[in-house]
């Protein structure tokens, strides 16, 4: 299956009392059935790359066959110090952040 992507943000807030890590896209979906999520990769090196995997969850409810764009999103609260972000499906790379937005 090819997945196709797009908009993607990582952004680290330095707020006082919302200290927070997220990223965040788009992803094409086979069907409105489908929900996508973000998770963090067991593996990760020792850089400050972080590792993210895709994964899409099949409903076995009824579902419209079209194809749909839906919102996906990693977020963890705390203090962090991520340079950039590979988003991984099924241990193939979707997509790389190298800039990483910081809001204080």
């Amino acid at each position: 299956m090819t997945i196709k992507t797009k908009n993607w943000t990582a952004q680290i807030d330095r707020m006082p009392g919302a200290a927070s890590f997220r990223a965040f896209g788009t992803v094409e979906i086979p069907n409105t059935g489908v929900t996508p999520t973000l998770v963090r990769s067991a593996l990760q090196d020792k850089s400050f790359d972080l590792r993210l995997e895709l994964k899409l969850e099949h409903s076995s409810d009824p579902s419209l066959q079209v194809i749909t764009e839906k919102h996906v999103e990693y977020a963890v609260a705390g203090q962090s110090n991520v340079t950039g972000v590979s988003i991984f499906y099924q241990g193939e790379l979707l997509h790389h952040i190298d800039e990483v937005i910081i809001t204080h």
